[in-house]
This record gives structure tokens, sequence and C-alpha cells, in this order.
């Protein structure tokens, strides 16, 4: 390849190590503390902290417009410019010159409306956060603290009820409904970014970074939900939603949750009817008046799936939940849908209705739900009727916690000794082979920016594995550059010139050097492969590494050479400090 083509290539490979890296920076150079714990929360956290934040500020909004109303808007609310700016723009109307309290309120048809632009206002600063931090270099729990629990498959009931074991296909399916079933759990119990995925073929791994609670932890393994089926006040919900509709803000506090009216009677409930957002996000999408009493609790549940819901007209065919009750359950089930025909019937999660459906018969052991689901609110429905028991019962083989503490003493000790060893191979580097070993060091660097991008963009958890890793990585990396200069000593010692050291350098050296980094990529790719994940860390940053030494060693180095010493100019290579080198 000509000099100007690799010049591009090297630039090409800068930059786009340049912005593979820039979340990661952002995320732990320019992202505010308060900001991260926020988007750390789960998804209901986060509709919640946006919907406190709107009930906030309409309030404020209100008020400001009510009583300064040719005041200028405060710089905290210039975000509603934008909609604000929209609003105008629909209604066929010019923009102001200057935004005053009562012009910004006044864009918007109702007070309902401008809770909603500030909730999505509020929650989409906060998912742009959530979702930076899926594309950045995580530290493992080792070094970020946090719990590890390890679930072991607990096959007896299954024994019991079948009366042979699982087969491994079997155990493999009950234990992926598992995992389901805890992820649902665990999003209600707001634990933050929990990751949960089966370790070989009957064990489930559940790691849990930062402040994790043990006995909040313990509570979402120990617990069967709370899944019930109450009647709904028809009446009052309607009366509710109108007035909803007309002041949001009313209902909901500077905390996100819901503030009962006063003319709810006792022995009702006012709850919220929650889906699921194109962003796959919980909202509450209505409010539903229920009774106390409770039909029927999800302990009576069996089984649940997604089916198909039967209708006459094939165009309108929509997915249903099917289940079934035990046999003490249908009885319960069937007496109290004979006297409650023709009214309207919720599923309660945790106090959250999943579901209405109104009743149409009796109904016993099978159960079927209809509505306008899509497949995924189907199936993530048919996965709250199953969290109120496991799939295949779990047994805590083993739980550890790291403090925040030891996670910090360790990602500082860590960091110590990467900037400890780069720092000697550099010294070293220069101190042997001269002006030769900064190009060296300059490689060096290189590979160190180039792994580290390439890790943010798997987004790959950082462990003490993984950085040990890293620094043998940064090892092997100068020992190519190593060999490269003992073989330009050997052509330098022979009176070639300085253009021909550099060419036959890195010439004799290329199969050295391809041949010991292939053979260590073949034993990483065995680790990556067989390892357990503290293994397989270490092993793909070896990879990575290795990969990019191979880059800056043979192509890099050999570029700033042949920018320097050329055929024309006549330069010689300065490879060491003694005057015949």
């Amino acid at each position: 390849m000509k000099k100007t083509g690799r010049i591009m290539l090297v630039l090409l490979v800068v930059a786009v190590a340049s912005f593979l890296l820039y979340p990661t920076v952002k995320w732990y150079c320019f992202t505010p503390e308060a900001t991260k714990q926020l988007a750390a929360g789960s998804n209901l956290q986060i509709r919640e902290y946006s919907r406190g934040q709107a009930s906030r500020d309409v309030r404020v909004l209100m008020d400001k417009a009510l009583n300064d109303g040719e005041g200028e808007v405060s710089p905290e609310y210039k975000y509603l410019e934008k909609v604000a700016k929209e609003n105008l723009k629909a209604k066929g109307k010019s923009v102001p010159s200057k935004w005053t309290w009562y012009s910004m309120v006044a864009t918007f048809a109702s007070e309902g409306d401008l809770f909603d632009a500030i909730e999505e206002e509020k929650r989409t600063e906060i998912m742009n956060v959530k979702n930076l931090s899926s594309k950045v270099l995580n530290l493992g729990l080792d070094l970020r603290g946090g719990m590890s629990v390890l679930l072991d498959a607990d096959t007896t009931a299954f024994e019991e009820k079948n009366g042979r074991k699982p087969t491994e296909s079997e155990l493999e399916a009950l234990l992926k409904e598992d995992i389901d079933v805890l992820s649902a759990r665990i999003d209600q119990f707001g634990v933050t970014e929990p990751d949960i995925r089966l370790q070989g073929k009957d064990q489930i791994l559940i790691e849990i970074p930062g402040e994790a609670d043990p006995e909040r932890v313990n509570s979402f393994l120990r617990s069967s939900g709370s899944l019930t089926f109450q009647l709904v006040d028809d009446t009052l919900t309607s009366r509710v939603n109108s007035e909803y509709k007309k002041n949001p803000s009313a209902f909901i506090d500077e905390n996100g949750l819901l503030v009962s009216p006063s003319y709810i009677p006792e022995g009702k409930t006012l709850a919220g009817y929650y889906a699921q957002d194109e962003y796959g996000i919980e909202f509450m999408k209505s409010l539903v008046v229920l009774y106390d009493e409770v039909a029927l609790d999800g302990s009576h549940i069996e089984s649940a799936k997604v089916g198909e819901s039967s209708t006459q007209n094939i165009s309108s065919i929509s997915p249903s939940i099917n289940f079934n009750l035990d046999s003490e359950g249908g009885k319960i089930f069937y007496s109290f849908t004979s006297r409650h025909k023709g009214e309207s019937l919720a599923v309660v999660m945790d106090g959250k209705v999943k579901s209405v459906a109104t009743i149409n018969d009796a109904i016993s052991q099978s159960v079927q739900l209809t509505g306008a689901f899509t497949a995924e609110e189907a199936q993530s429905l048919a996965v709250v009727l199953k969290t109120s028991s496991l799939p295949m019962a779990l047994k805590v083989v083993s739980q550890s916690a790291i403090g925040a503490t030891l996670g910090d003493d360790s990602v500082a000790l860590a960091l110590k000794a990467l900037l400890f060893g780069v720092l000697l191979v550099v010294v070293f580097m220069v101190a042997y082979y001269g002006l030769s070993g900064l190009v060296a060091d300059l490689a060096l660097l290189m590979n160190l920016f180039l792994m580290i991008s390439l890790l943010s963009a798997l987004n790959f958890t950082l462990t003490l594995a993984s950085i040990a890793g890293i620094v043998l990585t940064l090892g092997m990396a100068i020992d190519a550059n190593v060999i490269i200069y003992e073989r330009m000593k050997e052509e330098k010692a022979k009176g070639e010139a300085g253009f021909m050291v550099v060419k036959s350098g890195f010439s004799r050296a290329f199969w050295t050097i391809m041949d010991s980094n292939v053979t260590t990529i073949i034993a990483a790719a065995v680790l990556i492969v067989l390892g357990s994940s503290s293994v397989k860390g270490f092993a793909v940053t070896l990879a990575v590494g290795i990969g990019c030494s191979l880059f800056t060693a043979l192509l890099l180095s050999h570029l700033i050479f042949d920018l320097f010493i050329s055929e024309e100019n006549g330069r010689q290579v300065h490879i060491g400090w003694r005057k015949n080198r």
C-alpha cells in the first residue's frame, strides 16, 4: 500500500475509534453523578420520576401564567420552547419574539397536553443517558461493587408432577422462563441494571451492580408476586378518567404517585392502568377504580401462555393470553364470574392494573383474556401472570456481596498497576532504543486507545481479570516492536542504508510476529468459548489487544519510520544511544 493510502487508513481508524470511545468519555467525564443514578433505575422508576417532575412543573407554570403572565420564562423551562413552537405552527400562528409565562402555557390546548410534554421531555432526557450507559465500558462487580447470586435448578417439583426428570431441552426452556419471571420481579422491586443469564445447563447467574441490599434481593427471589383479579367500578372509572385528562397534576404528586380524589368511597381504590410504550417503558395509560374485594389471587394460576383470540373475522385476529387455574381456583372463579356477568374484571399486579376484560360467561379452570393486545403486550402480560410462581424451582447456591468501597479501592489499584506498567515500558523503550523507542511508545499508546475504543463499542464489562489481560497485551505489543528493532539492528550492522534498514527490518520480522500472535489469538478464542466469565473477560481483552497490536506495530510504526526516513533523504535509523547505533 502506498504511503498516502496508509495515512488515510490510520486517520480513518483513529476517527472510528474516537467515535466509538466518545460515549464512554461522555459518561465518565461529562455526565453528572445524580443523572447517572436516575438512569441506573428501572424503567418504572424513570417513569415515576418524570411524572413527578411534570406534576411539579405544571403547577409552577400554571401559577406563573396566572400571577406573572407577562414575565419572561426562566432558563430552566426553555426546553418547552420547541414544543410550543410546534403547537403554534400547527395552528398557523406566529412565534412571539419573547416567551412569557402566559404565551408559553397558552400554546398548549389543555393542562393535560402541558403535563404530557413535560413528562416526555424529562423521560427522554433520562432515557438518553440510560441508552448512553449501554454503549460504554462498564465496571464489573469486583470494581464497582454489588451482588452476585448463583441459582441452581431444583427439579424435585418437576419430578413429583411428571414422574421423571426434565430433559435437557425442557430444563433450558423452563430456566429461560424463570429468567423472564425474575426480570419482571426485579424491575418491580426497583433493582438497577441487573444482569440475569444462564450459566451452564442448570444454573442462573444474577449480577447486580451498585449498592444492592441483600434483604431486598432475597425478597424478590422468595416473592410470589401480588397478582389478583378484582371487579371494576365502570361509572367511577369513567368519571376519574374524564377529570384526569383535564387536570392530570391533581391526580399525581411530586413523587409520581397517585392521589385518590375524595369522592371515591371506602371499599374502592384508585389504581393505574399500565401498558408499555414503543420504548418498552411501562407507563400509566389511564385510571381504574377497583373494588377492594379480591375475586381470585395468582396463587391458583398453574400456567399461562400467548395464543390467538377466537373470532370469525380472520383479519381481526389478535393475541390473547390463555391461563389455567388449579381445581380450587376454578371453583372460586366459576362462582364469582357466575354472579358478575356483564361486569368488568381487572388483572392487578402489585397494585397496577395490567388488563381489563368484560365477564361474558361463567369461567372455570381455563381462562382466556382478549383485547387490543400487540404480540409484545400479550407476551408481557403472560409473564406477569406467571410471576406468581417460577416454572422451574430454584435454590440459592451462593450469594456474595462486594462493597462499593472495596470496588473503588480495586479500581484505584488496577489503574495504578496499568499506568505504572505502561510508564515502565515507555521509559525502558526510550532508554534502550532511543528515538526508535519513542515510535514504539507512540504505537503502544495508540494500541491502548484502540483497545479501549473497541471494548467500549462491545459494551464490555471491565474486571480485574480483564485489566490483567490489558496489561499483558501491552507487554506483548511492545514485544513486536522489540523483534522489529532487533532485525533492524542486524541490517544496520551490515552497513545498509536507513531506508533499507527499515524495509528489511519490518519484512524479516513480519512472519515471526504473525506466527506468535496468531497462536495466542487461537488460545484466547478457546478460552472465550470454554472459559468461565472471568476467564472470558481476560481472553477477550487479550484477543482485542493482539489485533490492535498487529495494526500498530506492523502498519503504524512502519508508517512513522517511512514518513521520516526515505530513499531520497538518506537519513539513518536511530536505534539506541550508542554512536554505532
